[in-house]
């Protein structure tokens, strides 16, 4: 073995340093989330969204998704990942009616946007949503990002959040 001197070893150890930089092998454990849900990830269960927007009260014909935003690059970080959760149901007869009359000066007209295409074929047809910044942080909490959008006529609620918790009590009121 030859005497490789300063230069060398620090050729060695770049070299090293580069070798642990690529990317690994895939080794068959877990696939990578989505970065965008496909139809077959619509939910229909209201059990977890019920503990989250108490608000609400009991819903019915749910149709969401949850999935995890930023993790489409194969050099993400692991760690803490931010879900958006984001869907469309239904509320008690006259319920959507309800909140908008009790808090009628803060709900101004608002069309959902950027509605992901899964959820597009549950829109109600000719919805005239109605949006409350205030309405957003009382249900929220302002513990997480939710923006929330009420058609009084077919008592439709339309949400987009990211990492909404649960609330205290986590139950419908």
């Amino acid at each position: 073995m030859t005497d490789l001197g300063r230069r060398g070893l620090l050729g060695l150890g770049v070299v090293a340093a580069l070798g642990a930089c690529r990317p690994a092998e895939s080794t068959g454990r877990a696939p990578t989330p989505k970065a965008s849900p496909g139809a077959g990830d619509v939910r229909r269960d209201t059990a977890p969204l019920e503990r989250r927007f108490t608000l609400l009260g009991r819903l019915s014909a749910a149709h969401w998704l949850d999935y995890p935003l930023g993790v489409d690059s194969r050099f993400s970080v692991p760690g803490p990942t931010d879900v958006r959760v984001v869907g469309i149901a239904r509320l008690r007869a006259g319920k959507v009616a309800a909140i908008v009359k009790a808090r009628r000066p803060a709900f101004r007209a608002r069309v959902p946007n950027l509605v992901p295409h899964p959820l597009s074929g549950f829109m109600p047809p000719g919805a005239t949503w109605v949006r409350s910044e205030a309405f957003d942080s009382e249900i929220t909490r302002d513990a997480y990002d939710g923006a929330f959008y009420l058609d009084p006529d077919s008592d439709h609620v339309y949400f987009d959040t990211t990492n909404p918790t649960p609330a205290p009590g986590g139950g419908p009121s």
